[in-house]
């Protein structure tokens, strides 16, 4: 399952759902606008490469001299997907924002990029769901390259958007059906995917 397409929706997807770092945009941009956000999401954006740059290496190996191990990654990528889709499903998670507190452009994005690195969303995504993008009789780290240059620009354009539209949709975030129509889309749509992953033949 290597096409780009289907990479660069995945992708937007993870990118999309709720989760912590779309929280800290959120939060971001309603406590200091637009621009007060980019340093946040530059720090999302860093924090990606670097999840991925560690995993770079023993992915490219597993990829290369194990068929086992390359579909317990892609049975461990479905039932994240899975797992992901039930959370989404039971949490509201858009619900509650940061509270207010002055910080300077640096340490948003100090806090941004180290949330990316603890994030087990980022990390599972590129340890267990980008391997199955990658062609195994091709040149790794060129795709590498690509792939993971298309995940940045996709987290930049992506919270970049969500920090555009904050301070509008604040109050229907909040609401008890904003908050539960993002939930429920969210959770149907991991679940579909993580039965395509499991499903998909190398």
């Amino acid at each position: 399952m290597n096409s780009y397409g289907l990479f660069v929706l995945f992708a937007t997807l993870t990118i999309l759902s709720p989760g912590p770092g779309v929280v800290l945009t959120l939060s971001n941009a309603v406590r200091h606008g637009w621009r007060g956000a980019v340093p946040g999401i530059l720090g999302i954006a860093s924090g990606a490469f670097v999840v991925a740059a560690i995993s770079a290496t023993s992915v490219g190996l597993i990829l290369s001299t194990s068929a086992n191990a390359f579909i317990a990654l892609k049975y461990a990528g479905a039932a994240y997907l899975l797992y992901l889709g039930y959370k989404s499903w039971r949490s509201d998670r858009f619900s509650t924002l940061l509270e207010t507190r002055p910080s300077s452009p640096g340490y948003r994005f100090l806090e941004a990029a180290s949330m990316q690195l603890l994030n087990p969303k980022a990390v599972f995504f590129f340890l267990a769901v980008f391997p199955q993008f990658i062609d195994t009789s091709a040149h790794f780290y060129s795709q590498f390259i690509k792939l993971v240059a298309s995940y940045g620009v996709l987290v930049i354009l992506v919270h970049g958007s969500y920090a555009l539209l904050a301070n509008a949709a604040k109050g229907w975030l909040s609401s008890p059906k904003g908050s539960w129509l993002t939930a429920k889309v969210s959770g149907v749509t991991f679940a579909g995917f993580g039965v395509l992953m499991a499903s998909a033949s190398r």
